[in-house]
């Protein structure tokens, strides 16, 4: 029973993480210090996905979920949990392309945002 509790805890900080990595920028320009942070996590959400590492948290869960008697999964998190609902057949080398790509682009964005909101401040 506790391993399947904290399976489901990695779950939520894995999902919490990948949340991060995408619109973590917007808490940069709540609070600045952020960015210290974010930007880091970010390129390492993005280098994830692009060249097709295996983000840690992943085997974890997988790990916990055995222990608690569950099947864990062969796949990414976000092929088990998510792909279904946004891509239907399965993303294939491309969609992760354009998935890491979109973590970059959407960031940058943010952080222009950001950086021409505190230009017009100062």
């Amino acid at each position: 029973m506790i391993y399947r509790i904290l399976a489901d805890l990695v779950l939520l900080l894995h999902l919490g993480f990948i949340l991060f990595v995408v619109l973590g920028g917007l808490c940069a320009a709540w609070r600045r210090w952020v960015a210290w942070v974010h930007i880091p996590v970010a390129l390492w959400g993005a280098l994830i996905t692009l060249i097709g590492w295996t983000c840690p948290l992943t085997p974890l869960e997988n790990r916990l979920r055995r222990l608690g008697g569950q099947a864990g999964y062969d796949e990414s998190f976000i092929e088990h949990y998510l792909i279904s609902i946004i891509y239907p057949r399965g993303i294939g080398p491309k969609g992760w392309l354009l998935m890491g790509v979109g973590v970059v682009v959407v960031n940058l964005v943010i952080y222009g945002w950001i950086f021409r909101r505190g230009r017009r401040r100062g």
